[in-house]
């Protein structure tokens, strides 16, 4: 089975996401994209705009788009309050499921500040990256990143995709009232309307 994290805040979902991680299930040939908010991202400062309990239940909402789509809870909140890290998610899903070709799905704004990551070699080894192009992010050179060939062997580059939907304005309309309908799923604008969310 070939598997793919796709972390990251999910506040909200929104349709980019989904187009993200259809292409790279289409390019990659994956049969599960795992769908996992961050409770607490070590290298975002602040806080997210909602809680991880409707963050978490409206990626679920989005994840009903595609078959291949999962909502998952590996990287939930610590107990302790700490920061989560990919190594460990990373390291966890290796242990849950040993026999699977696991992938890291970022953005190309994330990948190129890989070497801030903790214990970035460690993440090279424990799955391979799918990395996707991003307006702004040149990934033509990766220098940068000090790796070796084989690290760079683990790396997909997925330059066909260009969604440049920012998170911050599309709270900010959603703040004003609009309903985001040209962005979110359907489901997602529902349950942010009924909760009433960023507001």
């Amino acid at each position: 089975m070939r598997v793919a994290l796709f972390g990251g805040t999910f506040d909200p979902p929104h349709c980019g996401h989904l187009k993200i991680a259809g292409a790279a299930a289409d390019g990659l040939k994956l049969d599960l994209i795992l769908f996992a908010p961050t409770g607490r991202q070590p290298l975002k400062a602040g806080r997210t705009r909602t809680s991880y309990a409707d963050r978490l239940h409206m990626t679920d909402l989005a994840c009903g788009e595609d078959e291949r789509f999962q909502v998952s809870t590996i990287d939930a909140p610590q107990p302790d309050g700490v920061p989560n890290y990919t190594v460990d998610t990373l390291g966890r899903l290796r242990q849950e499921m040993p026999d699977a070709v696991l992938f890291n799905l970022v953005g190309a704004d994330s990948f190129l500040d890989l070497r801030r990551w903790r214990e970035p070699d460690r993440l090279l080894e424990l799955a391979e990256w799918i990395v996707v192009s991003r307006p702004g992010f040149s990934l033509e050179d990766l220098s940068s990143l000090h790796l070796t060939r084989q690290q760079r062997s683990r790396i997909h580059l997925l330059q066909n995709v260009n969604e440049d939907i920012s998170a911050t304005s599309l709270r900010e309309r959603l703040q004003a009232r609009d309903p985001c309908t040209d962005l979110l799923p359907a489901t997602v604008a529902d349950y942010i309307q009924a909760r009433g969310l960023y507001r």
